[in-house]
């Protein structure tokens, strides 16, 4: 039988690359994105057969919703939720941080996640299907200019264990998955397209790509249905912990 996943943020990164991965496993895969171009590319790649793409902006709940109830009837039965979706924008620490940069890291990486899942629980129910969302290191491990950011992935990896808590019985499984990292857009997002920054950050780090954090992905979406990972933290051989900062003197 073949399954259907929904992948949010599937115009780049870690969602573009799992849209590849599932549908080179013969899934059914709804993409969604904010970016029409891009999808369109995709369907001009592969066709509409297994793929349904919808362009909207996950902060409009209207239109979340409006794509959810136009879905064709072939991929409404969705077995798979990959809360893809989230962005880092800014480096500044707190005292120095936009607010409104703060807002729209929680309207995007909480609200608009937690809004979705909501309306497709029924259905992940009644399939007994599987929720993956994509949280980070950054929601364990803090550092200086992480901090909403920081604060989002840890909402999601907590939602997740709420979610795991709530769904008893019901056999839906799970996951939080905790990146480290990973060389894709996420950087050029956060420094508003400074490419320069960008590379800095992953020269010579041998940091991991999207196609690896899909594959994990793949991985657990295709798990026996009775294992579930509740978190999952995946970091390059390169990446570890440091240590704390200790301010002397002043």
């Amino acid at each position: 039988m073949t399954k259907t996943v929904l992948i949010t943020g599937a115009t780049s990164g870690f969602g573009a690359a799992a849209v590849e991965r599932f549908l080179a496993d013969g899934w059914r895969v709804v993409a969604t994105g904010r970016r029409a171009e891009r999808l369109q590319a995709l369907v001009d790649r592969h066709g509409s057969a297994r793929l349904h793409t919808v362009a909207f902006d996950l902060r409009d709940a209207d239109a979340m919703q409006a794509a959810l109830d136009a879905m064709p009837a072939a991929f409404r039965d969705v077995d798979v939720l990959v809360n893809n979706a989230g962005l880092a924008l800014g480096t500044a620490v707190a005292q120095q941080a936009s607010l409104a940069q703060w807002r729209q890291m929680i309207d995007t990486n909480i609200t608009a996640l937690v809004t979705l899942t909501h309306a497709l629980l029924p259905t992940l129910i009644e399939r007994r299907g599987a929720i993956i969302n994509i949280s980070s290191i950054a929601g364990v491990y803090p550092y200086p200019g992480g901090n909403v950011y920081g604060g989002t992935k840890a909402f999601v990896s907590q939602f997740s264990l709420g979610l795991r808590s709530d769904l008893h019985g019901t056999g839906v499984r799970v996951t939080a998955i905790e990146p480290g990292m990973a060389e894709t857009e996420f950087t050029l997002v956060r420094t508003s397209g400074d490419q320069d920054a960008s590379d800095t950050l992953y020269a010579g780090a041998n940091p991991m790509t999207a196609d690896d954090i899909a594959g994990v992905i793949h991985y657990v979406a295709t798990l026996p249905p009775h294992l579930n990972i509740n978190r999952l933290e995946i970091m390059p051989v390169s990446q570890s912990v440091a240590g704390f900062q200790v301010h002397r003197g002043g």
